[in-house]
């Protein structure tokens, strides 16, 4: 079964399984689904809790004693295991495809809860993943895409009976973007500021900090969804922060190489799917942004974008005149829709 970290509460409200798998790339979630699932336990008698924690020269034997075996005082556990790096290797990946073999659909004596980082697409293929995804209960707790982060704040200010306007809402996201463990900090501040009830846009600005982080996967998404506004955004913070100048042409290169590329193998007669698979483009939402891409780019604009990737390239270089952070946004706003 595979949960959403919103559904979780619903699904341990039901019933309690014996094994949990949580993962994302989110640390704030993954926590917090891990404190929910051990507060679940806890409440229905797993009073005791082991926890195991892989890495170089672990014995993986040791999982099975725990699960196997009751506790010593007769009470039912939790047994923790975590997997830092989420490569559990050869022996890691049979011990837990057998754990997961032999784990019941509910939970006895003994819940499992495996606990691991962001799942790669080659991570998901995997025979050991496959077990745990078809047996237990994987809950993936990734971060909110920008256009979903309102929604996310929203229900959090609900939680602690709090609300604001969209206007308000949209502040915040742009305050914390990129930064999901401040932005819970940011809320929880809310609360002790200001009573329940509705918050004005004048209340958050006086308190919300500008606590988001830029990064360069942020600004390839906004690229390919063709968010003019969001470039600005994201490349203002990445000069702001510092960030390496060829580092970001790297990346708005690499994404109009990409869509070249697959323009010309469609041209050729390939379909879509192959090409994207040829580039490695497996993730759902960066497929589905490179699809809206291909579909709002002529091939002319993509090649017109590649050659003025070139002389940003020469810029960098000292080859040629011009400012390399300007440059960049003028390319990103050539690969966006045009306003009105």
């Amino acid at each position: 079964m595979k949960l959403s970290p919103d559904r979780l509460v619903s699904q341990l409200g039901q019933s309690l399984g014996a094994l949990y798998v949580v993962h994302g790339d989110e640390p704030l979630l993954v926590s917090e689904a891990g404190d929910t699932i051990r507060q679940a336990a806890r409440q229905q008698g797993f009073d005791e809790r082991e926890i195991l924690v892989s890495g170089q020269g672990f014995d993986w034997g040791a999982v099975f004693e725990s699960t196997g075996t009751m506790s010593l005082f007769g009470t039912r556990k939790v047994v923790d295991l975590r997997i830092p790096n989420g490569k559990p290797g050869k022996e890691g990946g049979d011990a837990l495809k057998q754990l997961a073999g032999t784990a019941p659909a509910q939970a006895d004596d003994v819940i499992t809860l495996i606990t691991l980082p962001e799942v790669d697409w080659a991570t998901r293929k995997t025979a050991w993943f496959a077990a745990l995804e078809k047996q237990g209960v994987v809950v993936e707790c990734n971060a909110p895409p920008r256009e979903h982060l309102p929604r996310w704040i929203a229900m959090r200010l609900a939680a602690q009976q709090q609300d604001a306007a969209e206007e308000a809402l949209a502040f915040i996201a742009d305050h914390v973007e990129g930064n999901l463990l401040a932005a819970h900090q940011e809320l929880q501040k809310l609360a002790l500021l200001y009573p329940p009830g509705s918050l004005t846009l004048d209340q958050i600005r006086d308190a919300v900090l500008d606590v988001a982080r830029y990064s360069v996967e942020h600004l390839r998404m906004a690229l390919l969804e063709g968010n003019a506004a969001r470039c600005a955004r994201l490349l203002e913070g990445l000069e702001g922060e510092g960030t390496a100048a060829p580092l970001v042409l790297w990346t708005l290169a690499n994404e109009v190489r990409t869509l070249a590329r697959i323009q010309s193998a469609q041209h050729q007669g390939q379909p879509v799917s192959a090409a994207m698979k040829a580039e490695r483009v497996f993730d759902d939402r960066r497929r589905n942004a490179v699809q809206k891409a291909l579909k709002r780019l002529q091939p002319g604009a993509v090649r017109a974008a590649l050659a003025h990737a070139a002389r940003i390239d020469r810029i960098i270089k000292g080859l040629a005149p011009g400012d390399v952070w300007d440059e960049c946004l003028r390319l990103s706003l050539r690969l966006c829709p045009k306003a009105g």
